[in-house]
């Protein structure tokens, strides 16, 4: 994962100096330990070695086009919330758009762990309870209020090489105007 990093830190410094300036440092053991007892998971150890090199981010520039890079503090916060509302019985009788065979079919699940978040209740999650033809800890988008659940790689490693190599290739961009990270189309 450091060689990830290495590559986006890289990239981050030539080309948007302030989203590099907005990560945080790293993440201890124990605040790593309290967040999975906490959502009562185990994160994977690329999630895991990620959150050890940054805890997230801190500026007001989003590191990824799908919103900000949540701390362990927020990811605590906004798997909350949707707990709440899942508790609740919110979700009672609605179904995701999913087939049920990568991903399930639930609105939520409480094993979706949300990683950024776009400000609205959007989030890129990693995925702790896949379908039966999924692989644990693969990373899908969990949209409010569409019923969409796709799968965006196998795993956190994955998405996140595919993000640095995105950025590489000026597939990403930044853009003042947007506050951040966004597809090169839209810069």
């Amino acid at each position: 994962m450091d060689e990830i990093w290495d590559r986006i830190e890289t990239w981050l410094a030539k080309n948007a100096p302030a989203v590099l300036a907005g990560l945080n440092g790293p993440a201890s053991e124990q605040e790593l330990d309290a967040t999975e007892r906490a959502l009562g998971v185990t994160l994977p150890e690329d999630v895991r070695a990620s959150y050890r090199r940054h805890n997230g981010q801190a500026g007001a520039e989003d590191l990824f086009p799908d919103g900000e890079f949540l701390s362990l503090e927020g990811v605590r916060f906004q798997w909350g919330t949707w707990k709440e509302l899942l508790d609740r019985g919110e979700f009672f009788g609605i179904d995701s758009n999913s087939d049920g065979r990568e991903v399930r079919t639930d609105w939520w699940h409480p094993a979706w762990v949300p990683f950024t978040y776009n400000g609205c209740g959007d989030h890129v999650c990693i995925d702790l309870a896949p379908g039966p033809e999924g692989e644990v800890g693969q990373i899908i988008e969990m949209w409010h209020d569409d019923g969409e659940r796709p799968l965006e790689a196998n795993s956190f490693r994955e998405w996140l090489l595919d993000f640095a190599e995105a950025l590489e290739s000026d597939e990403l961009g930044y853009s003042e105007e947007y506050g951040g990270i966004v597809w090169s189309q839209d810069v």
